[in-house]
């Protein structure tokens, strides 16, 4: 067999919006911008060219300058089709009209990945308690607030177990995507900043000089990894096609074809794909809920009354997907 506001607006109007119900000759692939364009470009091009070539559909990657940009794309049909993180596939997946079909796979064999905060080598952080002394004498490099590993997890696994905010906490606080924020940590910008275990090992093997001045200081629970969503309105032999496409490849053809691909994958630091769904999201729901809970106790403006019939509903919430994630397979 051989056989993707701001942001938004600039490259957006580059695309027109495509019918949702006729034929499926062309499609947006919208890109989360985890890192340069330059270098997204670099891992996904060579991918999506397969894509096109396998499908016979013209797939044409689509940028933006942060996460919000390409859920607004995928909202307006501008994007067809998107990788994203957790955190934002649940936001596309409420606000635009999204459906998970795909999952990315290690290429590590790892069952997820871990958000992180790193701070320089020389830096005399060695801990999350030395970060989190909350004198306001530090900076901080926070993520896109819709990423998954940038914003979410550290939010609720670190910052709400303290019953803080980040900027209740630190002298300054920038938000960024993982390559900026890793470069402001090698350049001492900031004191410390998030980042993940994926996006760390590509910086590393990119520029391991600069990686070699960066330590970690803190690492969370397993994040599930990262789905592929579609648009539910889109075509059902497109989709038929692009689902035999993302279980096949790197899976079947010939040896030399077959290794080629795995190449191709490797490059974005994965296996092949497998399936998955919605209820991949039922993990992130729940910390999102949790965050809430959290911000909600801290909250000194919300009368007791009030408290306690929000946080009654919120409780309510979490035990739904609690048992929904004891009851449907998440993959």
């Amino acid at each position: 067999m051989k056989t993707f506001m701001k942001g938004f607006i600039a490259a957006g109007a580059m695309f027109a919006s495509l019918p949702a119900y006729a034929e499926t000759t062309e499609i947006n692939f919208g890109i989360i911008s985890t890192e340069s364009q330059q270098n997204l470009k670099q891992y996904w091009e060579p991918f999506l060219a397969e894509m096109a070539k396998d499908t016979g559909i013209k797939v044409t990657p689509f940028f933006a300058s942060d996460y919000a940009g390409i859920i607004e794309a995928m909202k307006f049909n501008k994007v067809q089709m998107a990788w994203y993180g957790n955190k934002s596939a649940m936001e596309a997946v409420d606000r635009a009209d999204a459906q998970i079909f795909a999952q990315s796979v290690s290429a590590a064999g790892d069952p997820g990945y871990w958000s992180l905060i790193v701070t320089h080598k020389d830096s005399p952080l060695a801990s999350a308690d030395d970060l989190m002394k909350c004198d306001k004498s530090l900076s901080f490099g926070n993520g896109d607030p819709n990423s998954t590993s940038g914003f979410l997890v550290p939010s609720v696994y670190l910052f709400s177990t303290k019953g803080v905010e980040p900027k209740d906490c630190f002298k300054a606080v920038t938000n960024a995507n993982h390559e900026t924020n890793l470069m402001a940590v090698v350049n001492k910008q900031v004191d410390a900043a998030t980042n993940n275990t994926e996006n760390l090992r590509n910086f590393t093997q990119r520029d391991p000089d600069k990686a070699a001045m960066i330590k970690e200081i803190w690492r969370s629970p397993l994040i599930p990894s990262d789905p592929i969503v579609w648009r539910k309105d889109m075509e059902d032999e497109a989709k038929s096609k692009i689902m035999t496409f993302f279980m096949t490849y790197g899976r079947q053809g010939t040896p030399e074809e077959v290794k080629a691909e795995r190449e191709v994958l490797k490059a974005l630091g994965w296996a092949p794909f497998k399936p998955s769904s919605d209820a991949q999201l039922y993990p992130i729901r729940i910390l999102e809920i949790s965050k809430s809970m959290n911000k909600l106790k801290a909250d000194a403006n919300v009368s007791q009354a009030d408290k306690d019939a929000q946080m009654k509903e919120l409780e309510t919430k979490k035990a739904t997907f609690e048992k929904l994630m004891d009851e449907v397979p998440q993959t």
